[in-house]
C-alpha cells in the first residue's frame, strides 16, 4: 500500500472520527483562569506594553523635528539639535526596555500557565477510563498534549499583548497622518490594513489544513517509531528491522509531503503580504513627494511619513504572522480540547463518600453480575459469590471465561452493565474510586514496571514508605538475595517497563509493592505465573502469609497454586458453574477435576 494511501484524511482523527477544530471564543474561556491568577502581573505588564507603544509611535515625530532642524536655510547649516538626538535615542532605548521588563514582569503567568495546563491533562489522562488507555496511541498522544500545551502558551502570550495593542498602534498611525498630514494619507493607509488583513485571512484559512495534515502525519511518525522502540525485542526476534523502518517512512514521507505543501503555502502568503506592503509604500510615498515639491510637506515629513508606513507595517506583518500561529495553535490544540472534552465511564456518583467503616477483612459480594465489552460479545453472564472476610477465594477457568474481568471489576476500572458488587454491603458505585482503590491490592498477571530504581518501584506501593519498611517488604516476596547480589543494590535501574529484570524478579517486586502497600483486599491475578518452579515454591509461602488477614481474590492457572484456598469458584463462558474446596471439586469430578487432570498431564509430559 502506498503511504498516500495508508494515510488518514486531514479532516479525520486517529480513530476516524471527524474533527472539531475549538474555537477562539473556547481557547480564551480556557485561558481565563490562568490570567486570572496574577492580575497585578498582568496589569503591570499590559501598562508597560501600552507606554511603549506609545514612545514607539512618537519616534517619527521627533525624527521629523530632527529632520526639519538640520535641513539649511538660506544656505545655512544650523547647530546639530542635541535634545532632539538625545530624545530620539532615549525614545528607541525605552521602547526596548519597557519590552524587555512587560516580558519579565508576564514570564512568570506565561510558565504558570503551561504547568496548570500539563498538569490538568494529565490529571484528566488518569481520570479516563481504561477502554480509552487500552486503545491509545502514545507516541501520537504525547505528541498532541506537548503542542497543546504549547498552543495555550503562545495563545496567552499573543492575545494579551498582540493583536488589541496592534489595533492600538495602527489607529494612533493612522490619526497622526490624518491630523498632521492630510485625509489622503489616512487613506490609503486604511487601504492597506484591510487589503493585507483580508489576504491574510482568506490564504491563513485555505493553509491551515495543510498545518493539521502536517500535525496528524508527525504524530503518526511519533507513534510508529515509539511503538518500534518498546517492542525493540519482537523487532530483533523476526529480523524485521527494515519493516520498522519502511513503515516509519512512509509517515516521514507522508509528512514530508504536508510539511512541503504547508512551506510553499506560507511562501505564496509572505509574497502576497510583500506585495501589499511594497505597494501601500510606494503610494504613500509618491503622494509624500509631490506634497513636498509643491512646498506643502517639509522633508522632514515626508521622512516621518516613511517612518510611520514602516512602522504601520511591522505590526501589521507581525499582526498577520501572529493570525497565522493563533490558527495553528488552535489547529494544535484541537485533539487536546478533544481529549479534555471526553468524560470518562467510570464516575464517582455526587455524594459519594467513603465507606464509614471497613474492616480489617472486609466482606466482597459479587451479585448476578453481568458485562460485556461489546454487547455482541458477552464476558459475565449473572456471576454471583461472596467472598467473606479474611477469606481465600480463587477463580479458575478456560481462558476468556471472564476470571480477569471479575478483578477489573472489583477495582472499577469498568461499572457492571447489571448486578451489583459491594464491599461490607456498600456498593462500589456509591463510594469514590479513590476511597475503594486504597482499600485494594494488586498483584497483575503482567508487570509492567517504572524506569527507576528497584526501591522506586517497591515504595510505589505506599509513597514515602521508608527504606525499613521497603527493605521488609522485599524480603517477605524473597528478593533480598537477588538484590544483595546487585553492585547497585536497591538502587539498580530496572529499565523502561521493567526490561533489565527477569519476569519472576518483575513479579516479586510487583508483590513486595502489594505487601508494601498492606491492603485488606488483595487481587492476585496469576501473581506466579512468570516465576519457576522453585521460585514458585519459595513465594507462596510469602503469598500466604501476606492473605491470611486479608480478604483475597486470586485469579489462578496454576491450579496447584490455589489447592490451599477457601473456596473454589469455576466459570465457564461467564457463568459460575462449580464452587467448593480442592477435595470437593475433584471428587465432584466435574470441570474443575477435567482442568486438574489435564494439568497433571502436561507436567508429566514436560517432566519426562
Amino acid at each position: 500500500m502506498s503511504p498516500s494511501a495508508r494515510r488518514r484524511t486531514p479532516d479525520t482523527g486517529d480513530a476516524g472520527e471527524p474533527v472539531i477544530e475549538p474555537s477562539l471564543g473556547k481557547a480564551l474561556v480556557a485561558l481565563k483562569p490562568y490570567l486570572a491568577e496574577f492580575p497585578g502581573r498582568l496589569s503591570l505588564a499590559l501598562a508597560l506594553l501600552f507606554i511603549a507603544k506609545i514612545a514607539g509611535v512618537w519616534l517619527p515625530q521627533v525624527l521629523k523635528n530632527l529632520v526639519d532642524a538640520l535641513t539649511p536655510k538660506d544656505g545655512m547649516v544650523l547647530v546639530v539639535p542635541a535634545a532632539l538626538l538625545l530624545a530620539y535615542g532615549g525614545f528607541r532605548f525605552l521602547n526596548v526596555l519597557l519590552g524587555e521588563l512587560r516580558d519579565l514582569v508576564f514570564g512568570k503567568v506565561a510558565e504558570r500557565a503551561q504547568r496548570r495546563a500539563a498538569l490538568k491533562v494529565f490529571e484528566h489522562l488518569h481520570r479516563l477510563d481504561l477502554d480509552f488507555h487500552l486503545s491509545r496511541r502514545t507516541g501520537a498522544l504525547s505528541r498532541d498534549i506537548e503542542r497543546g500545551v504549547d498552543g495555550i502558551s503562545f495563545l496567552l502570550r499573543f492575545l494579551t499583548f498582540n493583536i488589541v495593542p496592534t489595533l492600538f498602534e495602527i489607529a494612533l498611525v493612522a490619526g497622526i497622518l490624518w491630523q498632521q498630514y492630510d485625509v489622503r494619507f489616512a487613506v490609503i493607509a486604511a487601504i492597506s490594513v484591510v487589503l493585507y488583513v483580508g489576504f491574510s485571512v482568506v490564504v491563513t484559512e485555505w493553509r491551515t489544513k495543510f498545518v493539521r495534515e502536517a500535525n496528524t502525519m508527525d504524530s503518526k511518525a511519533n507513534t510508529r517509531a515509539i511503538d518500534a522502540l518498546l517492542n525493540y525485542e519482537t523487532v530483533k526476534y523476526f529480523g524485521n528491522e527494515r519493516w520498522e523502518a519502511a513503515r516509519y517512512d512512509d509517515s516521514m514521507a507522508a509528512w514530508e509531503k504536508a510539511t512541503s505543501q504547508n512551506r510553499q503555502s506560507l511562501s505564496a502568503l509572505n509574497t502576497g503580504q510583500a506585495l501589499i506592503v511594497a505597494g501601500s509604500i510606494t503610494a504613500m510615498m509618491w503622494l509624500a513627494a509631490s506634497e513636498v515639491t509643491k512646498d506643502a510637506m517639509t522633508v522632514g515629513g515626508f521622512v516621518a511619513v516613511n517612518a510611520y508606513m514602516i512602522q504601520l507595517f511591522v505590526p501589521l506583518n507581525f499582526l498577520g504572522f501572529v493570525y497565522r500561529e493563533i490558527r495553528r495553535a488552535l489547529t494544535d490544540m484541537q485533539k487536546m480540547f478533544g481529549l479534555m472534552d471526553r468524560v470518562p465511564q467510570v464516575v464517582d456518583a455526587a455524594g459519594a463518600l467513603p465507606p464509614a467503616r471497613t474492616g480489617s477483612s472486609p466482606q466482597v459480594r459479587f451479585d448476578d453480575v453481568q458485562f460485556a465489552y461489546h454487547a455482541a460479545r458477552p464476558i459475565l453472564r449473572g456471576v454471583s459469590f461472596t467472598i467473606a472476610p479474611g477469606e481465600k477465594v480463587a477463580v479458575v477457568g478456560a481462558s476468556g471465561a471472564g476470571k480477569s474481568t471479575l478483578a477489573r471489576l472489583l477495582f472499577r476500572f469498568y461499572d457492571p452493565q447489571g448486578g451489583a458488587i459491594s464491599i461490607d454491603g456498600v456498593d462500589l458505585k456509591a463510594m469514590p474510586q479513590d476511597a475503594l482503590r486504597a482499600l485494594i491490592g494488586v498483584v497483575p498477571q503482567d508487570t509492567v514496571l517504572f524506569n527507576d530504581t528497584i526501591e522506586y518501584n517497591i515504595a510505589y506501593g505506599r509513597p514515602g514508605a521508608s527504606r525499613a519498611e521497603v527493605e521488609r517488604a522485599a524480603r517477605l516476596a524473597h528478593l533480598e538475595g537477588f538484590i544483595a547480589r546487585l553492585p547497585q543494590g536497591y538502587d539498580t535501574p530496572v529499565g523502561e517497563r521493567g526490561l533489565k529484570v527477569s519476569g519472576g524478579e518483575k513479579q516479586r517486586i510487583a508483590i513486595a509493592r502489594a505487601l508494601l502497600k498492606d491492603p485488606p483486599i488483595l487481587i492476585l491475578d496469576e501473581a506466579t505465573s512468570s516465576l519457576d518452579s522453585s521460585a514458585e515454591a519459595a513465594i507462596l509461602d510469602a503469598l500466604q502469609a501476606a492473605t491470611e488477614r486479608r480478604t483475597t481474590l486470586v485469579i489462578a492457572h496454576r491450579l496447584s497454586t490455589i489447592t490451599d484456598a477457601d473456596r473454589i469458584v469455576v466459570l465457564d463462558q461467564g457463568r459460575v458453574i462449580e464452587q467448593g474446596r480442592h477435595p470437593e471439586l475433584l471428587a465432584l469430578g466435574g470441570a474443575y477435576a477435567g482442568l486438574w487432570n489435564l494439568q497433571l498431564r502436561e507436567q508429566g509430559e514436560a517432566a519426562r
